[in-house]
């Protein structure tokens, strides 16, 4: 019932956004592109510096955070994926979705479908993690970024282990090769993993479940009913 109820939506948006255009063109421009903190600035537009203050703003009010890179630009995200598809679908588009036309909107859908998944997939696989994790009191989970490297799930817990990982929204198993291709990341990195973690769709080769234990926790789209319970 989103489009029907544009108006109220909306309303309810431009409340917490307070409605300035910098702030959309800075939250479309994070919804639309990979968040990179430069990308962002140059797609809505602005100077660094005025995108700097509007980011400011918008991590106070709660709708987006920074994820700190080492050696590269930041990136930006949304803290939910609501707020995400309304900027990326809904917002840019919305003199057509005013009027009661949707088709421009369905279209960027058909279109971006899965890169919005993938990312949603993602987040909720920290948070799946987080969830699975207690006994090893997890601190804030995040993502990995350098220069080179990008990894999808990274923390630390208390104790000081670190935990790294990835998610896989894939419609097909995921091998053992993709534990190799984390600890060669780690490797670059100079990272020392205590455990590895992969969320995958579709799950695991018989190969790489072999190997699970403490220092390889393996999920899938089962575990996830642990987040609704």
């Amino acid at each position: 019932m989103i489009l029907p109820d544009y108006r109220y939506i909306r309303n309810d948006i431009g409340e917490i956004t307070t409605g300035l255009p910098l702030y959309h063109s800075i939250l479309t421009a994070i919804a639309m592109g990979d968040g990179k903190t430069h990308s962002v600035y140059k797609r809505a537009k602005v100077a660094d510096d005025v995108g700097q203050k509007a980011v400011m703003a918008l991590v106070e009010s709660g709708i987006i955070k920074v994820i700190k890179a080492k050696n590269a630009d930041d990136r930006l995200q949304f803290k939910t994926p609501f707020m995400r598809f309304w900027f990326a679908f809904i917002s840019p588009l919305f003199k057509g979705v005013r009027d009661g036309d949707f088709s421009e909107v369905k279209k960027r859908w058909e279109n971006r479908e899965n890169e919005f998944i993938q990312q949603t997939f993602l987040e909720l696989s920290k948070e799946l993690v987080r969830e699975s994790l207690k006994g090893e009191r997890v601190m804030n989970i995040s993502s990995y970024y350098d220069e080179d490297i990008e990894i999808d799930i990274y923390t630390k817990t208390k104790s000081g282990k670190v935990i790294v990982g990835s998610s896989k929204y894939t419609n097909s198993k995921v091998k053992k090769s993709e534990l190799a291709r984390l600890e060669e990341l780690c490797k670059k990195a100079n990272i020392k993993a205590d455990i590895f973690v992969i969320v995958a769709k579709k799950g695991f080769s018989n190969e790489l479940k072999s190997l699970k234990g403490e220092n390889l926790k393996l999920f899938t789209l089962k575990n996830f009913k642990s987040l609704v319970e």
